[in-house]
């Protein structure tokens, strides 16, 4: 199946990582795209990739009427640009008739979020999210481990996200074009820090933990004095299910690196993942020995045959994960194709994009009035969508 790619240019390590990952087991074929914000240095950037320069547009209005005039245009795109422009780009695709894959958050606002789910509706499309950590086998089984009642009645949740990029001030450097944007409160979004990486400790907890999160009493704001964007949040949660939790995300943690753990309490038992060693899950029942368990581990049963690609003992990374998502994606268009209905996807869709940006609208009023919020849910079959 055939992707344009929006953003992501000659440099960018996202770029690099959606183009590889849609092609890693043959869902999609890039055949095009725009790499850059200003129009003749897009064209040049696809060029140096090595696409062809008749499909090397120089804005996304052109890529749309580019790719709808050819016979072998493309059905889909896959967004890697700055947070504010996700929702207009989402927007022209969905109504052009394509299916989309986006860098999160899909949109600036809840309501922005909300149109997006509107539109793949109405249009009938796919809409998936590059929630990436979603897509390892070790999730995958640990979500199964919640959903067959290993571990019991869910009620503890722990997830943090911690990283260092942050750590130092680079806004009294010459920063780069992406630094620009993600330090400019205009453009990077409500909150810089959740739309960076809260949202994705925030969905991993949702998607393993199988409930969306209803209430929120949290903490945001920079822990570099003087900076203007958030580089920290910090929230106690409570999900729909009535499970506790808590929930850490920050940019500036001296010395960390790239650190994410999720903890899942039940009524029998709890199960830990850690980014670090992604490709094994903890697994510890009340009065049983803990367990670690390995993807291809004899016993296991992972919940999605086809997740994991090399033999037992052979690790597995980042990038077979993004690979997932693309080909449940692309599985998902098969089907449709066919005539048939898709079955609910494990992939992140545009109803996690919006109970994000709902979670997201909570935690910033919640730090700025001290006191307890509810997660606004603005759409019925999101909660059978988590």
């Amino acid at each position: 199946m055939r992707l344009a790619v929006i953003g992501g240019g000659p440099g960018a390590w996202i770029g690099y990582m959606h183009r590889t990952a849609a092609e890693l087991d043959g869902a999609f074929r890039v055949v095009g795209g725009v790499f850059a914000s200003e129009p003749a240095r897009s064209r040049a950037a696809g060029v140096e990739l090595g696409y062809p320069a008749d499909r090397c547009y120089g804005d996304v209005t052109e890529l749309i009427a580019g790719e709808r005039a050819r016979a072998d245009g493309a059905e889909a795109v896959a967004i890697m640009t700055s947070n504010d422009t996700h929702y207009p780009f989402a927007a022209a695709a969905l109504d052009a008739g394509l299916d989309v894959m986006c860098d999160k958050p899909v949109a600036e606002t809840v309501d922005e979020a909300r149109d997006l789910a509107q539109r793949t509706r109405r249009n009938a499309r796919l809409f998936g999210i590059a929630h990436g950590y979603s897509g390892y086998p070790a999730i995958r089984h640990a979500r199964a481990l919640v959903g067959d009642g290993t571990i019991g009645a869910v009620r503890m949740v722990q997830v943090e996200y911690i990283q260092s990029g942050l750590a130092t001030r680079l806004e009294d450097s010459a920063p780069t074009p992406r630094l620009r944007w993600l330090l400019d409160p205009a453009r990077s979004g409500q909150s810089l820090v959740m739309s960076a990486i809260g949202c994705h400790a925030q969905h991993l907890a949702c998607f393993v933990a199988q409930a969306p999160i209803a209430r929120v009493c949290a903490d945001m704001g920079a822990v570099m004095p003087g900076r203007v964007v958030h580089d920290y949040a910090s929230a106690l949660i409570e999900l729909t299910n009535g499970a506790r939790g808590t929930f850490t995300a920050t940019q500036a943690a001296a010395g960390a690196e790239n650190d994410i753990r999720l903890r899942v309490y039940g009524d029998k038992g709890m199960l830990e993942w850690w980014h670090r060693d992604c490709n094994y899950v903890k697994l510890a029942l009340q009065g049983e020995p803990a367990r670690v368990i390995g993807r291809g581990d004899p016993g296991s049963t992972w919940a999605e045959p086809g997740t994991a690609r090399a033999p037992r003992g052979h690790p597995e990374g980042l990038r077979e994960a993004f690979a997932t998502l693309y080909d449940e994606l692309a599985n998902d268009r098969m089907l449709r194709s066919l005539g048939e209905t898709p079955p609910a996807p494990l992939y992140p869709t545009i109803d996690d994009g919006v109970h994000t940006m709902a979670f997201i609208e909570a935690c910033v009023a919640s730090s700025r009035d001290r006191c307890w919020v509810d997660v606004r849910f603005v759409d019925d079959n999101l909660m059978a969508a988590v």
